[in-house]
């Protein structure tokens, strides 16, 4: 790991040449927060669908350089065999990067008709005993696999998932990532998440710096944030803010999305090219975001390649019995 750099303002020292002001950075906004490892920020690689987009994904990382800690699925477990799960579990062992892969039924998925109204229902949660046991039982056949990261939607399966793997029935290094589907936008329902076993957390991509600071003054579990977003997830573009982010929101995965790209969930051959060139340019847009910070001098503080754990976090007691 390098060091953490203080980062310089954008623009600071040519605008600095003609007099105009710039704002001065206020160390106290700063997060006192980083992973075990010291570092301040990871980065994901999201919407890799199956084993053919993640052999893109590596190539094209490789080809550019881009260190990649994550690698995410949103399609689901139950839309991959398990020959597929496991080529990508030891393609991405090989590189000594984690897997997450997405849980089970989704409230968008259902036959529900209140996720198809303006006020969106109850959106991506599951939906009934049923639609939670089949996450639980897709959380069982991945990990079973050699999956060690799971993507979750819903607190109630957030909290099922977390009693299981204190329970012994999944395995303790067994990591929650909570979707941005569902993320929290305040400190307190950030903080109630990390208590219900989430071990790192999407935050929606139109929360400001200031926002960053206030969920940071209550939690230190790890954050992920879209630096670009999907568009069904406000197509925002803040690659320029990605310095800024760190400092704020650390310790910070640090997402590459695409905006101006139609939805590949759920994924399946009939947007095969679609979702392969989707997947080359979000490696690419991570070269970009990475440029940026070197160019800002604030490229120091990124985990050691390999680096998953979340570090010691705050949990609710599981009840005994469980």
């Amino acid at each position: 790991m390098t060091a953490p750099s203080a980062p310089r303002r954008p623009g600071a020292d040519a605008l600095a040449r003609i007099g105009h002001p710039v704002p001065a950075v206020d160390p106290a906004d700063a997060s006192p927060h980083t992973f075990p490892d010291g570092g301040t920020w990871r980065t994901e690689i999201p919407s890799v669908e199956g084993p053919e987009a993640l052999a893109v994904v590596l190539k094209e990382s490789a080809r550019l350089d881009v260190p990649v800690h994550r690698i995410s699925q949103g399609s689901g477990v139950w839309m991959l065999t398990d020959v597929e799960i496991t080529e990508m579990v030891d393609s991405c062992a090989e590189r000594d990067i984690e897997l997450c892969l997405f849980t089970g039924p989704r409230g968008t998925w259902d036959i529900g008709g209140s996720t198809r109204t303006d006020s969106g229902g109850a959106g991506l949660r599951a939906r009934g005993h049923d639609a939670l046991a089949g996450c639980v039982e897709d959380a069982v056949r991945a990990t079973g696999l050699g999956v060690k990261c799971l993507l979750v939607a819903d607190e109630g399966v957030l909290w099922s998932l977390h009693r299981l793997r204190a329970a012994g029935a999944l395995p303790a290094d067994t990591t929650f990532k909570l979707s941005a589907l569902t993320g929290p936008v305040n400190p307190a329902s950030y903080e109630v998440y990390e208590r219900l076993g989430a071990d790192s957390l999407n935050v929606p991509s139109d929360l400001s710096p200031a926002h960053l600071t206030e969920i940071r003054r209550v939690s230190r579990a790890p954050m992920d944030m879209y630096v670009e977003a999907p568009d069904d997830l406000g197509g925002y573009v803040r690659m320029y803010e990605v310095a800024e982010l760190i400092r704020r929101g650390a310790p910070l995965y640090v997402k590459f999305g695409l905006s101006k790209a139609t939805g590949i969930y759920p994924y399946g051959a009939h947007v095969r090219d679609h979702a392969l060139a989707t997947a080359r340019e979000r490696v690419r847009r991570g070269r970009l975001a990475l440029d940026l910070l070197a160019r800002h001098g604030a490229e120091g503080g990124m985990s050691p390649l390999g680096a998953r754990l979340p570090g010691e976090l705050r949990r609710f007691a599981v009840p005994e019995g469980d």
